[in-house]
């Protein structure tokens, strides 16, 4: 073989392996074209510890919205500063997260205190929604009765969220891959949850990461929560990997056309991990969006 051949099939070998950006790449890619997009900047910009410059990221990248983790950890004033000098909205954040179980009625009070003390946050961020999480499985305890104590903590927040305004996002897990021993996954027994708390400020956070390892099915299961008005948030991640669309097997553009036509305008959420740099995810974010 001749230097020169040698040195060529190198080269190509390498394209293949570096991803080179488009001609036609737009320079804000998180711009879309049908969804607006939030994304996650606990799981983007990973590296970066200053939560601002995340944001500044997010914004140069053109995302109208960011989502978040807990509140307590951030300086709440410089977040809000920062968001309204970008223009970036703050979808949701976490209110209440796995750990004390909202499955458990001791932490009842405490769930109630931290919702109120969460909707001032969320006045402070102009965030209409925060979300909250059932918790891990009790030895001894049935999957039914830890049910039934997650309604009764969410009948308890419920007035305190309608007072603020705020909507109350109670998301499912998967239990295959991320969250062994969490003790809510799935679309039906959650869509039980938020008929029998029965308040237009307590739905579900639809995370279509969760649900496809779950269930399957993701269009027809979404026609089923839609149907029922339970849904009020939408996130995604592609499987396996939880990384960006179009590294995994969910064919997103099918999902993403799907939510339109079910008349969803609200954002959806970029809870998942870029596969390589942030820019090259948002390009995936963008073509994915691009049906």
């Amino acid at each position: 073989m001749t230097p020169d051949r040698r040195s060529f099939l190198a080269a190509g070998a390498l394209a293949g392996l570096v991803p080179s950006a488009r001609a036609d790449a737009p320079a804000k890619p998180g711009a879309t074209k049908n969804t607006k997009f939030a994304v996650n900047i606990e799981m983007w910009w990973r590296k970066e510890k200053d939560y601002l410059k995340r944001l500044e990221a997010a914004a140069a990248l053109g995302f109208p919205a960011v989502e978040l983790w807990p509140w307590e950890n951030k300086d709440q004033n410089a977040v809000a500063e920062t968001c309204e000098r970008l223009n970036l909205k703050i979808a949701q954040f976490t209110a209440w997260g796995f750990k004390p179980g909202l499955n458990d009625t001791k932490n009842h009070n405490a769930f109630v205190e931290k919702i109120d003390k969460s909707c001032e946050v969320a006045k402070k961020w102009k965030c209409s929604m925060m979300c909250v999480v059932g918790g891990d499985d009790i030895a001894g305890v049935s999957q039914e009765k830890m049910h039934e104590t997650i309604i009764e903590g969410l009948k308890k927040g419920a007035p305190v969220a309608e007072k603020h305004g705020v909507t109350l996002i109670l998301e499912p897990m998967n239990v295959r891959v991320d969250h062994k021993g969490h003790c809510l996954y799935g679309s039906a027994p959650t869509l039980k949850i938020i008929k029998a708390v029965g308040s237009k400020f307590v739905k579900i956070n639809w995370d279509l990461y969760h649900m496809h390892i779950t269930e399957g099915d993701l269009c027809g299961h979404l026609k089923e929560g839609f149907a029922t008005d339970a849904i009020a948030y939408v996130q995604l991640a592609d499987h396996p990997g939880r990384n960006e669309p179009g590294t995994g097997e969910i064919h997103y553009p099918r999902v993403l056309k799907e939510l339109k036509a079910l008349k969803y305008t609200g954002y959806v959420g970029l809870e998942c991990m870029p596969k390589g740099d942030e820019n090259a995810a948002a390009q995936a974010v963008y073509t994915a969006d691009n049906w």
